[in-house]
């Protein structure tokens, strides 16, 4: 087994697993083959382990010591099959862990005549066996299309290729890895294939700088020694939410104690969120997670549900169906209009503060359309700064995300504050450029969160804006507005331009009369040649002569 010591080791050599896909399909595609069988590998060492640790009160024995003792016990110890179920939700039987897999493709697993060679089926046998053990696997594996004629043409080469995956990262130890190095490294495998694919992949996964700033946001001057509850509308893979377990500690609560909330309309995309969970040690009951559209039902419906935080980054002017009907949901009828068909904007903005506390803070990334934009999004805007809803309103600078590359705005709304003010911060200068996106550092995130606790102008940067200075806006946000990003020019000083300009035609007249010079002295016996030179000549003297 490899030993790993740091997270980019780990990273380094999942990522190199991909190299058996790569050229056969997208890396939108093979994302789907290599975080599923990542996932696996994962469960099945987890529950290898876990026997060493029953039946030999060591959790720490080699798989391949572990995967013996399984084979010898499983059909005879019922007892242990039922400890397996109730202690990891799922089981798989001896012939179907990564380890035995493994064996078989490298030959050390034989059949009753003496041969077994890895077949396509023996791991889809696997999945099977994990999706059907509990209702919180169900279809995990779904998107891990293992007959795809784009892994061979044929079944043997289809095999040749999943095996070869299974190889590439049959060594690691992910179980013991130390600290949270697995869910991390999960993480940025899905960060490098949506940098890889743009649009398509960028839609499920934000940058892991924007998240971090979201959630830093939504605990500036909080404390939660006792735990809280963060919400997700419109989660993706989930690591939005899950950056609330590495800063929980700066508001004196625990990762154990973050309960999480999420909803996700793509089936694949709520799959990858539930394996992110699981990957990052997230307890099962600490999780209720949604497939479904945040904006058609209402959800967590019951009374309702309300966070101490709400963090968002939804696809950008969705259309939706914004039926009048609604105009009676809780979540919208305040505010008397509905956001437009064309631009679901306000309607995702607006589901997610209903769901806030009036204690807690919700930070959601626009566009910056949101910001001025009239008729319906203009009424709800004025609704919400009349309600002092509005805390902040943050630009960010333009090629962060891999879906757009158009700037951005993070609004921070609260439902507990003590006046109307907003603070506007213009954030878009603060970054560093990457290869293909732009990316904000540590210090650009520092310099936003110091600015917006203390609330006060910074030139060029900030402005606290009054509700008077608003309104007299007509509630129009646009930053410009509020904070005045001009550079003035430094003064010319025309003498020395004079001055610069003059020693510039002295030394232009001076090469010119060397020219003149360096001409006469050419020769040819070409009488077209000499004719040429003489018109140049004539040409240059009647210049310095004037």
């Amino acid at each position: 087994m490899t030993e790993i010591k740091t997270k980019k080791e780990l990273e380094t050599a999942l990522y190199s697993a991909a190299d058996a896909l790569r050229g056969k399909m997208d890396a939108n595609e093979y994302k789907n083959y290599l975080l599923g069988i990542v996932f696996y590998k994962y469960l099945s060492d987890k529950l290898l382990y876990h026997v060493g640790e029953v039946l030999e009160s060591d959790p720490k024995l080699p798989l391949q010591h572990n995967q013996k003792l399984y084979e010898r016990e499983y059909d005879t110890n019922l007892d242990l099959q039922d400890e397996i179920k109730n202690s990891l939700s799922f089981i798989l039987e001896p012939k179907h862990t990564f380890t035995y897999i493994l064996n078989e493709i490298n030959g050390e697993a034989r059949d009753d005549k003496g041969i077994k060679t890895f077949q396509i089926s023996d791991l889809a046998d696997a999945f099977n066996d994990i999706e059907s053990t509990s209702h919180d696997f169900e279809g995990l594996f779904q998107d891990v299309q293992l007959y795809s004629p784009r892994l061979g043409a044929n079944a043997q080469k289809q095999a040749d290729t999943i095996a070869n995956v299974i190889k590439a990262i049959g060594g690691l130890e992910i179980v013991h890895a130390p600290g949270d190095i697995l869910g991390d490294a999960y993480e940025y495998l899905i960060g490098q294939f949506a940098s890889e694919t743009g649009k398509k992949a960028g839609e499920f996964y934000t940058p892991q700088k924007v998240s971090e700033l979201l959630t830093k946001l939504t605990l500036v001057d909080k404390n939660y020694p006792g735990g809280m509850t963060v919400y997700d509308p419109a989660m993706g893979s989930g690591s939005l939410l899950l950056n609330f377990r590495k800063f929980i500690d700066e508001v004196n609560g625990k990762p154990d104690e973050v309960i999480y909330y999420g909803q996700e309309i793509n089936m694949s995309t709520f799959n990858l969120a539930k394996m992110n969970m699981i990957l990052h040690g997230v307890d099962a009951s600490n999780q209720h997670l949604r497939n479904g559209d945040t904006l058609d039902e209402d959800w967590p419906p019951i009374s309702p549900v309300m966070f101490d935080a709400v963090v968002m980054n939804p696809p950008y002017s969705l259309h939706w169906s914004a039926n009048k009907g609604f105009l009676q949901d809780p979540r919208f009828s305040p505010y008397g209009v509905l956001a437009p068909k064309s631009k679901a904007d306000y309607a995702f903005l607006l589901h997610g503060f209903y769901h806030l506390k009036n204690t807690g803070t919700m930070a959601i990334v626009l566009p910056h359309g949101v910001l001025f934009r009239g008729a319906a999004e203009g009424k709800i805007r004025k609704k919400l700064l009349e309600d002092g809803s509005i805390d902040a309103v943050i630009g960010l600078p333009a090629n962060l995300f891999y879906n757009t590359s158009i700037p951005t705005v993070i609004l921070v709304l609260k439902k507990d504050k003590d006046d109307r003010s907003v603070m506007f911060i213009d954030a878009s200068k603060g970054f560093e450029k990457k290869k293909n996106q732009n990316e904000l550092r540590e210090e650009d995130i520092q310099k936003i969160l110091d600015t917006y606790e203390k609330r006060e102008d910074v030139k060029r940067y900030a402005h606290l804006a009054k509700y008077d200075e608003i309104e007299e806006n007509d509630f129009n946000l646009n930053i410009p507005r509020y904070v005045d990003t001009f550079v003035p020019e430094p003064p010319v000083d025309l003498k020395k331009v004079a001055s610069d300009l003059h020693e510039t035609n002295v030394e232009i007249e001076k090469n010119q009369k060397e020219l003149v010079g360096m001409l006469k002295d050419l020769t040819s016996d070409d009488q077209n040649v000499m004719s040429g030179l003489d018109a140049i000549i004539k040409e240059l003297e009647g210049e310095l002569h004037d």
